[in-house]
C-alpha cells in the first residue's frame, strides 16, 4: 500500500499537477484526436450537396450521374434537376446533368463503377463477330485494340483523341453496329428462351419423379392392407400367393428400371453422345467396288480379228496359258473405264473451290463492310 501510494504521489508531482486533473487532461487529448481523424464510413452516408445524414434519414438514397459520377441524394436530385438540365452542384464541377442519367450505384468502388459504364459503352460500338474476320489474328487483334481503347478512357490518356477516333468509328459502321446490336438481342432473347425450357422440363421430371413416387408408395400401402384383410379373413394361402406375386413385381420393375436408358442430366451440360460403333463389315480387297455388271458392254465369246484368229488356233500359245477371253474382257474394260469421268467439270470446281472468282469477291465485299482494325482508324 505505501509503495503504490508513494509511486503515485511521485508520479503527480513530476507532472506538476493532481492525479484526476493529470487524467482529465489525456481524456480530452483523445477526444480531440477522434474528432480531427477522417471518418470514411460517415462521410460516404452524407450527401455533399445538402449535407443530409442517412443517420436521420434512413430511408435516403444516393444516386449518381454517369457523366461526373457526383452522389447525392434523390431528394438534391429532385430539387436540382425537375426543371430541366442544370450544372452539378458539387464545387468545382461545371458538368451540365439531367435527372433522367441518375441512377443507383452497384458498385461500392466509384472508380469500378466509371470502368464497367465505359467498357459497355465501348463494346456497344466496338461489336464486331469473330465470323467477320479473315483468321484467328484478326480477330485477336481487333480485341486487343478495343482493350486499348478502354484503358485510355479509363486513365485518362488522349480521351479526346480517342473519343473523336470512336465516333469516326461509330459513324463509317453505324449499319454493322446496328446489326451485330440486332443479333447479340437475339441470342440473348434465344439464350433465356432455351433457359426457361430447360427450368420447365426439370419441374417436369421432378413432377413425374414425385408422381410415380407416389404411385408406388400408393400400391404398396393397398398390398399390405390386402394382404393384412387376407390375413384377417383366414385365408393365409391367398396372402402367401399375393405376397409372392407382389415380390416378383417389385424385382420386375427394379429390373425394368435398372435397364432402362440413361437420359440426359442437366446437371453436366456439353457431353459428347456415346455412339456403338458399327459391327465390322467383311473385309474387300477391292473397297467395295464392284468388277462385274458393268452396264457399258456384254463380253462375247468371240470377236473377228486378223491377227487374232490364227492365235486362237496355235497350240504353243494356248500351251503356253494365253486365253483370249482375257484379252477381250481387258480391252473392253480399258476402252470402256474413262465413261463417267467428267475430268473438265472436275477441274472446274476445284478451281472454284481454291481460287474464288472475281464475282464473288466482289458479291462478299458488298455483303459485308470493311472492318478497319488498324493503328489509324482504332
Amino acid at each position: 500500500m505505501s509503495f503504490q501510494s508513494n509511486g503515485t504521489r511521485h508520479r503527480g508531482e513530476e507532472d506538476g499537477e493532481p492525479l484526476h486533473q493529470h487524467l482529465r487532461s489525456l481524456n480530452l487529448r483523445a477526444h480531440l484526436a477522434g474528432a480531427n481523424m477522417p471518418d470514411h464510413g460517415t462521410d460516404s452516408e452524407v450527401c455533399p450537396v445538402c449535407k443530409s445524414s442517412r443517420y436521420l434519414n434512413p430511408d435516403m438514397r444516393f444516386l449518381i450521374n454517369p457523366e461526373c459520377y457526383h452522389k447525392m441524394c434523390e431528394s438534391c436530385v429532385d430539387r436540382i434537376f425537375s426543371s430541366g438540365p442544370a450544372p452539378c452542384p458539387v464545387a468545382g464541377c461545371h458538368k451540365t446533368l439531367r435527372k433522367n442519367r441518375f441512377r443507383k450505384q452497384t458498385f461500392e468502388d466509384i472508380g469500378v463503377e466509371r470502368e464497367v459504364d465505359i467498357r459497355k459503352r465501348v463494346m456497344q460500338i466496338l461489336n464486331r463477330r469473330e465470323d467477320e474476320f479473315d483468321n484467328k489474328l484478326a480477330y485477336d487483334n481487333f480485341l486487343e485494340q478495343r482493350e486499348d481503347i478502354i484503358t485510355n478512357l479509363v486513365s485518362g490518356t488522349d480521351v479526346a483523341k480517342t473519343e473523336a477516333k470512336l465516333s469516326q468509328y461509330a459513324a463509317a459502321n453505324a449499319k454493322s453496329i446496328r446489326r451485330n446490336q440486332t443479333l447479340e438481342s437475339q441470342e440473348s432473347a434465344a439464350f433465356l428462351k432455351n433457359q426457361s425450357l430447360e427450368q420447365e422440363q426439370i419441374r417436369l421430371r421432378r413432377e413425374a419423379a414425385r408422381q410415380d413416387y407416389d404411385n408406388e408408395r400408393r400400391a404398396l400401402v393397398s398390398g399390405r392392407e390386402d394382404i393384412l384383410t387376407r390375413l384377417a379373413t383366414g385365408s393365409r394361402k391367398q396372402a402367401a400367393l399375393l405376397a409372392d406375386s407382389k415380390r416378383a413385381q417389385a424385382l420386375a420393375d427394379a429390373a425394368d428400371k435398372g435397364n432402362a436408358p440413361a437420359f440426359d442430366s442437366d446437371l453436366v451440360k456439353g457431353l459428347r453422345r456415346i455412339q456403338t460403333p458399327e459391327p465390322e463389315k467383311p473385309y474387300d480387297p477391292f473397297g467395295g467396288i464392284r468388277l462385274e455388271g458393268r452396264g457399258y458392254y456384254q463380253l462375247q465369246d468371240h470377236y473377228p480379228s486378223t491377227y487374232l484368229d490364227p492365235i486362237k488356233d496355235n497350240v504353243q500359245m494356248l500351251a503356253g496359258g494365253y486365253d483370249l477371253g482375257e484379252y477381250y474382257a481387258r480391252s473392253l474394260l480399258e476402252a470402256f473405264a474413262g465413261l463417267g469421268c467428267f475430268i473438265d467439270e472436275e477441274i472446274a470446281a476445284r478451281n472454284a473451290a481454291t481460287n474464288p472468282s472475281p464475282t464473288g469477291l466482289a458479291a462478299s465485299a458488298a455483303a459485308s463492310t470493311p472492318i478497319p482494325v488498324d493503328e489509324e482508324m482504332l
